[in-house]
């Protein structure tokens, strides 16, 4: 395990903040629905202080803890592990296209682009490892093909580490933008991730220590799946029978995002996935 150019939580968490805040999102929110979600949502704090009878030094820890948390640049990791899969659930309901999850804090736009069929960048030490091939086709829902349709992918390596995240990493290690052929199809090959714990040295570690839970995720691949005029699909594949399937931290797996890759005669791990979208919403 690399442990001497390993990222600390507080290195990872600015940098999740950093490329965050430069998007700027802006929601068109009504000051009504403003006001009744952050009603509802003060209410059920209050609620919650009462029900547990919430003590003084118990408030004041969750002061400096939440100091802390903003000034290791941990929101996005924070709100991306306990909060965006209820936000993805919520807004999932509305479509019949392929199951979406959660993106979680660890997206980096603009990665080099490929042709439908490629190999992801990564390193000597990554090639070493028995190849993973993803292939399938990207579709509407009637399943006519989306040639040139978009497939951002990024996922850990071997070890559980995202470049542009750990300084060891190549900036674009295991990361890459693919088009699809005419008839919508990808061939991707790259390496199985392994599962990883989310930073823990910081204060979100610090929270899942003292609640008594575990802090590991199990191996994914984040996919970010567009096309014009189509609603884009951000998801996540896991692997079958992996550890931490059934407890992820950051409760975003599906049934229907589940990989079961076979080997072929060149010893390579192989497994087809289609991606359907629907319609762009209004």
């Amino acid at each position: 395990m690399t442990t001497i150019d390993s990222p600390t939580a507080v290195g990872s968490g600015n940098a999740a903040t950093d490329k965050f805040k430069g998007a700027r999102f802006t929601a068109d929110t009504s000051p009504e629905r403003l006001s009744a979600i952050a009603t509802e949502a003060l209410a059920g704090l209050s609620a919650l202080i009462h029900k547990h009878a919430v003590t003084y030094p118990e408030y004041r820890v969750l002061k400096q803890w939440l100091i802390d948390v903003g000034e290791g640049g941990e929101w996005p990791l924070l709100l991306d592990v306990f909060v965006e899969h209820d936000i993805e659930e919520v807004n999932s309901t509305r479509f019949r296209g392929t199951k979406g999850s959660i993106e979680g804090p660890y997206y980096v736009p603009g990665a080099p682009e490929l042709p439908a069929r490629c190999t992801l960048p990564m390193r000597e030490e990554d090639r070493a490892h028995p190849a993973l091939v993803l292939r399938g086709r990207v579709t509407d829902l009637d399943g006519a093909g989306l040639g040139g349709a978009i497939i951002e992918l990024w996922h850990a390596d071997d070890e559980g580490y995202y470049s542009q995240f750990a300084p060891h990493l190549p900036e674009w290690n295991l990361r890459g933008t693919i088009v699809t052929d005419p008839d919508g199809r990808y061939e991707i090959t790259t390496i199985e991730p392994a599962p990883y714990q989310i930073p823990t040295d910081g204060p979100t570690g610090q929270f899942i220590e003292g609640a008594g839970w575990h802090p590991w995720r199990p191996a994914h691949l984040h996919l970010r799946v567009t096309s014009p005029g189509k609603q884009p699909i951000i998801t996540q594949l896991y692997f079958a029978g992996g550890d931490w399937i059934d407890d992820d931290v950051a409760t975003a797996t599906k049934p229907e995002l589940l990989l079961d890759p076979q080997l072929d005669d060149a010893g390579r791990k192989v497994v087809s996935y289609d991606f359907a979208l629907d319609p762009a919403a209004d």
